[in-house]
């Protein structure tokens, strides 16, 4: 299971939009786009925060909710657009740092995105977030600001190559549908710390989409608030191998929103369990794009009941929030009278008292923000008492997080 990595906040949710734009600068760019903070820790990538920049926040009722594993699909849509912004604030970097004889080609590819916005947003919006896409442009500035070559054609091979090979698994359960794509093969799939598998011969194929099968029926049915989410988000299943001594392993990347990685587990309620984990990191991943939470990883390190070695206190934020989700989950196997209670039970045990440690922990550091109190807090209290949990202090739905972050508005773009 995958801790995660910190990153700085950048931008998204929803109030006003300011339909700017400088000439052949992407969505509500805005004309003084110019430098100040690289979006996401990305060396090269530069952005002002003007009047041209869509301002986002995330309300109070919504954040008590993520803080809680509870934010469904409404929170999903507002971190979707955050992704959104953050990838078109990438795209805009990436362009202003090509070298001067790659630039040509590069732009004609840019045109053909901007032209793409105006035409069929769909299509623009599905193209910037593919998860394999914030890798990509990331990995490309990164190389561009260390003096390397990067490659800048993989943008026209987003707009006009063939996906990477994968197989759509199409599941129903009491009429709620999802549609996950298992990614055997191709690009991007080395970014989850653990070896991917594939390609999957026919039969694995088959043993996935039973197990996939499963797995949603157990989130549908006992789990329907994770099912909300996870369908909302999860786009993409990369198989990985598993652990050298045969265990299962799951995984996300913080360059990969909206895919989460696993190695096939024995049972579908695991592989349930393995979605609303990794999910979780997704959704924290995308969170701390629009909030800071924490202050920039330094030299201090603390225990994670979890593992064996210290962790900093991102990593630790990013692992006890995706362990919240197994307390979660555990807790409405139980809930549920599902089978296998005496698991149930001793898993519910281990998770709470792990969770909420390292909540305790977070607290004490004295390394998170204002906001990553009171969302360490939250989690704390679901973690103990349940995401129903109704006392502490929890904020009403009419107050806002004191944060906002800016981003990419949604109006057209220029391409001349």
């Amino acid at each position: 299971m995958s801790d995660g990595r910190r990153t700085a906040g950048s931008g998204t949710a929803a109030r006003t939009a300011v339909d700017g734009g400088a000439e052949g600068d992407p969505p509500g760019y805005g004309a003084a786009a110019a430098s100040a903070s690289p979006p996401a820790g990305v060396p090269g990538a530069r952005a002002q925060i003007s009047e041209g920049l869509r301002r986002h926040g995330v309300d109070r009722a919504t954040f008590t909710a993520l803080a809680r594993a509870r934010g469904g699909a409404p929170a999903v849509r507002l971190l979707r657009a955050g992704q959104l912004s953050k990838r078109a604030l990438l795209l805009v970097a990436l362009r202003r740092a090509v070298p001067a004889p790659e630039r040509e080609a590069f732009e004609g590819a840019y045109t053909e995105v901007c032209a793409l916005q105006r035409a069929d947003r769909s299509a623009w919006e599905r193209l910037l977030l593919r998860p394999e896409f914030d890798a990509w442009a990331a990995g490309c500035l990164q190389l561009l600001a260390a003096g390397r070559e990067a490659p800048l054609g993989g943008l026209g091979h987003f707009l006009h190559g063939p996906r990477p090979a994968a197989t759509p698994v199409p599941l129903e359960c009491d009429g709620l549908r999802w549609t996950p794509l298992v990614t055997d093969r191709g690009p991007y799939r080395d970014l989850y710390g653990h070896p991917p598998a594939g390609p999957l011969d026919p039969a694995e194929l088959d043993r996935w989409r039973l197990l996939l099968a499963g797995a949603w029926e157990v989130l549908v049915r006992r789990h329907p608030w994770h099912a909300e989410a996870v369908g909302a988000c999860v786009s993409t299943l990369v198989p990985l191998r598993p652990a050298p001594d045969g265990s299962a392993v799951s995984a996300a990347a913080r360059r990969a929103y909206g895919a989460v990685a696993a190695s096939r587990p024995a049972e579908p309620v695991l592989l349930a369990l393995a979605l609303v984990h990794e999910f979780l990191h997704v959704q924290l991943g995308a969170l701390l794009d629009l909030v800071p939470l924490h202050r920039p990883n330094g030299e201090a390190k603390y225990h994670a009941p979890w593992r064996p070695d210290l962790r900093p206190a991102g990593a630790l934020l990013q692992g006890a929030y995706a362990h919240l989700g197994v307390t979660d989950f555990w807790r409405g196997e139980l809930a549920a009278g599902a089978p296998g209670r005496a698991r149930a039970e001793r898993e519910h045990r281990r998770w709470r008292g792990h969770t909420g440690a390292a909540a305790t922990t977070l607290l004490a550091s004295g390394e998170l923000t204002r906001a990553g109190e009171e969302f360490v807090r939250e989690f704390g209290r679901a973690a103990e008492y349940g995401p129903d949990c109704s006392g502490g202090g929890a904020a009403t739905g009419a107050e806002r997080v004191d944060f906002t972050a800016e981003g990419a508005a949604a109006g057209p773009c220029s391409s001349t």
